[in-house]
């Protein structure tokens, strides 16, 4: 089953500057992705029960379209 992200996903620039949130928290994508980076699984679900599987699905079905609509090029530093 096709998760409909824009269903569990929301922007209001009332909440959070208009962060896109998961709909009825005030749970931002960028920070649920954030603490799926740091390694966080199933510590989402406990420590934010507001949430749903299917709304998580939506976070990162949310990233994967805003990231494929966006260009991304490698810059490499200068040498130091």
């Amino acid at each position: 089953m096709e998760t409909k992200w824009a269903d569990h996903v929301t922007s209001d620039p009332q909440v959070l500057a208009g962060k896109p949130i998961v709909r009825g928290t005030r749970l931002a994508v960028d920070f649920i992705l954030g603490l799926f980076a740091s390694g966080w699984k199933h510590q989402v679900l406990q420590n934010y029960p507001s949430s749903t599987a299917e709304a998580l699905r939506a976070v990162f079905a949310c990233a994967a379209d805003v990231l494929h609509e966006e260009l991304i090029f490698a810059v490499r530093s200068p040498a130091v």
